[in-house]
């Protein structure tokens, strides 16, 4: 049977190619697929702003830098042949020969086959519409403005531009999966941790445990480890949870926050059961960073306690008058409406930035076309002081099973600021 199924695989991907080389307008079609799987319009398109005509904001540790256009126009891409696509896309030079800012994942971007490449060319010369809106400067002080230190940098962090190659061993599922995790969806310049220089520590599972194990705080958030971890990362997921929250946005006992919003919005929904099925199953091939990791056991002590009238607590009372409600006293949330907070990953991070940044800011789970439902967790800043936060916080993290790390005012104090 596993024989039949690679067979299929390699079969249909054939079929494929072959249908997109004899039909221009599949080739289009393919490369709408694949940019939809690499979420280019997410950072290529500013708020309220036409598709792909960039100027979206991004901020990094030295400054602001600005996306680009990247129509078919004059002032986008309109004059580039397929090498100068590629050579930006895969190698990270722009057509006037200057190396692009590593906001650009051209790092994962490296290992994209050269036949989708070609497709997704087909799709942004013949299936975007050309939008004529100049390209913003950086907002860099110099001396950090230069750009041919950026030279220096891929030459010492980018690595070779070569076809992915499937691990020996592994099967066509699993091997999609990192083929779209590891390039296209370039899910490591967000989940990995990066160097001081500013590089992604690994670019692949076979680089270094540190690939996909989560990030430094960026914009108020963290991305979370996607590894087997089941205190902060992807243990407690069945492959089928999994699937389903990159479809929808939400799990049995999770929902999506943050930046990964956008990436279940403009991304993951649009594409085929078969390769969420890949990156989830790739995803949960990973091993835990921490071999000692053991999977959560939920305490029913606080929740017995609340439900007696309880609330002794410190931060309990803050619980029951703003959060109850929707979470529960006894944690587990509401099916696919409001999260679990008994057991979840994000909340027993070791780095507490997105707890309190959603407790003090809020937060919408977006609509999709298979879960069109959109639920809202309102703000707190205006209404919880810094210690009443911190107190929430840490309840949040000690119940039910929780085991994290004691968060201060100071903390919340400075991410308000």
């Amino acid at each position: 049977m596993k024989a039949f199924v690679i067979a299929t695989l390699t079969l249909f991907a054939c079929f494929s190619a072959v249908a997109a080389d004899s039909d221009p307008q599949a080739l289009v079609k393919q490369g709408e697929y694949l940019a939809r799987a690499g979420d280019c319009v997410a950072c290529h398109t500013a708020k309220d702003g036409k598709p792909f005509a960039g100027g979206l904001a991004m901020e990094t540790p030295i400054g602001t830098i600005y996306s680009t256009n990247i129509t078919p126009g004059k002032s986008g891409i309109g004059s580039y042949s397929f090498e100068d696509f590629d050579k930006a896309v895969r190698h990270g030079v722009a057509q006037n020969g200057s190396t692009l800012y590593p906001a650009m994942p051209y790092p994962s971007y490296a290992r994209v086959n050269q036949a989708d490449m070609q497709a997704l060319y087909a799709y942004f010369m013949k299936g975007v519409k050309p939008v004529e809106q100049a390209n913003q400067e950086a907002d860099i002080p110099w001396p950090l403005s230069m750009r041919w230190p950026l030279a220096i940098w891929r030459w010492l962090f980018a690595p070779k531009v070569e076809d992915f190659k499937p691990q020996a061993g592994q099967d066509a599922v699993t091997s999609r999966g990192a083929y779209l995790v590891e390039g296209l969806g370039h899910c490591g310049a967000c989940h990995t941790p990066r160097a001081l220089t500013m590089q992604e520590k690994a670019l692949s599972a076979s680089d270094s445990p540190a690939f996909l194990s989560g990030s430094a705080p960026l914009e108020g958030w963290i991305a979370k480890n996607l590894r087997g971890d089941h205190k902060d990362g992807l243990g407690s997921w069945s492959e089928e949870q999994l699937v389903q929250f990159l479809k929808t946005g939400r799990s049995d006992r999770s929902a999506v926050f943050g930046g990964m919003s956008d990436v279940i919005v403009h991304s993951m929904q649009y594409m085929s059961e078969a390769d969420l099925t890949a990156i989830a199953r790739y995803l949960k091939s990973l091993p835990a960073v921490d071999p000692a990791d053991t999977p959560h056991q939920y305490d029913p002590a606080v929740a017995d306690a609340l439900w007696n009238g309880d609330d002794s607590k410190r931060g309990a009372a803050v619980y029951i008058d703003n959060c109850a409600a929707c979470h529960r006293t006894d944690g587990h949330g509401y099916t696919r409406v409001f999260p679990a907070l008994a057991g979840n990953p994000v909340l027993q991070s070791a780095d507490p930035t997105s707890l309190i940044h959603i407790v003090l800011k809020g937060g919408t789970l977006p609509a999709t076309h298979t879960a069109p439902s959109t639920f809202t967790m309102p703000a707190f800043d205006w209404r919880l002081s810094d210690q009443e936060v911190a107190d929430v916080v840490n309840f949040i993290r000690t119940s039910w099973g929780n085991q994290a790390g004691e968060v201060k005012a100071g903390d919340v104090k400075d991410l308000r600021d």
